[in-house]
């Protein structure tokens, strides 16, 4: 069920026509085409800039001047640049953030991640963790998104580069697949393809598109992504050790020139989405929300939609989206990130080439 879309008032305050009043605080302002969010222990946070390439600090509610030094150079061509950030989950006692980014090199261009250690307003100890191969022309598609899970180990999702979209069924490449690896960027024993001499063997699922979200469901081990579609078919997964999620090969959605991709939407041995969209909304950031500041959204799954420029909410009945709520269309922004603040706020991010900025949800009586 698609509910109304929330409105504005005047005062900045937004009705949910699902009940829950809100409103918007800005923490940053002024960021060049941020692109993702980040929580640091005890209240900071990590701010990319895709174009720039810069790492940004806000600090006590505030963004620091200058950047982060130590990034690593970027590719920021079409939708390359400096991409995900993540923290390790034990930077308290290692200082370890992870940085996802488009980089050149042999055959053109292709995602990497980065390692470094936090210290003092600077990255140091840098080392390069993993990169995609092959790489490959174009200036589209990298994924990027960056997600640790309980058993330590870092998954990192990667686009199909837009041309070579028939490589997302192909395991002998990183194309178009979703990536595990540890902390270290070595193979964990127990990914789905370690003994097959014929795939790469740090790929965990493969046949996506472009996946710009990915998050764990909070009491679960449930990895939840999602991926653009091309005109239509944008999908959340569920992600399975060595599944195939059949893109091109099967898909909801049509080239942008009108010609038909696939003249299929299912197939044996080929996952189904848990809710797909067409047209599409472009999807970009993912969280659930597992705060205590709103508790009617607790549980449910909020998404960045670039198109049609509104964060929409899904409500679960366990993998089975039951409500539908686009929220925001009034602030008129491109949502490019979404995340669940461990202060029990929800955040997003705002895409702008200029004056992108890092909002908080909060309940319209605090």
């Amino acid at each position: 069920m698609l509910i109304q879309s929330a409105v504005a008032n005047a005062d900045d305050t937004y009705r949910s026509s699902a009940g829950v009043e809100f409103r918007l605080t800005t923490v940053a302002e002024g960021l060049e085409s941020p692109w993702s969010l980040a929580f640091l222990p005890g209240g900071d946070m990590l701010v990319t800039e895709r174009d720039s390439g810069d790492l940004r600090l806000i600090r006590d509610g505030k963004l620091q001047p200058g950047a982060v030094q130590g990034t690593p150079k970027v590719a920021a061509q079409g939708q390359g640049g400096l991409l995900d950030v993540a923290v390790h989950p034990d930077f308290a006692s290692n200082k370890f953030v992870y940085l996802s980014y488009a980089a050149s090199g042999e055959g053109g261009r292709g995602t990497e991640v980065m390692r470094a250690r936090l210290k003092g307003g600077a990255l140091t100890d840098a080392k390069v963790i993993f990169r995609v191969e092959p790489k490959t022309s174009g200036s589209a598609h990298y994924g990027s998104r960056l997600l640790f899970a309980p058993d330590g180990t870092l998954f990192v999702t990667l686009g199909d580069r837009f041309s070579f979209m028939k490589q997302a069924q192909n395991t002998a490449n990183h194309i178009g697949t979703v990536v595990r690896i540890n902390d270290d960027g070595s193979v964990p024993q127990d990914n789905p393809f370690a003994g097959d001499a014929q795939a790469r063997p740090e790929i965990y699922s493969y046949g996506h598109r472009n996946s710009q979200g990915i998050a764990l469901r909070p009491g679960t081990n449930e990895i939840w992504q999602h991926e653009h579609g091309p005109r239509g078919g944008d999908e959340v997964n569920i992600l399975k050790p060595g599944a195939n999620y059949g893109w091109p090969a099967i898909t909801y959605g049509i080239d942008y020139s009108g010609a038909i991709i696939s003249d299929k939407k299912e197939a044996p041995g080929m996952e189904q989405p848990v809710v797909y969209w067409v047209p599409s909304i472009a999807p970009s950031g993912m969280a659930f929300y597992d705060g205590d500041k709103i508790p009617a959204w607790r549980g449910d799954l909020f998404v960045g939609a670039l198109a049609g420029a509104h964060l929409r909410r899904l409500k679960l009945d366990g993998q089975k989206v039951v409500e539908q709520e686009p929220l925001l269309e009034a602030l008129d922004e491109r949502i490019r990130d979404v995340r669940s603040g461990p202060d029990g706020y929800l955040y997003i991010v705002t895409d702008d080439p200029g004056d992108g900025r890092v909002l908080r949800l909060e309940p319209a009586a605090s």
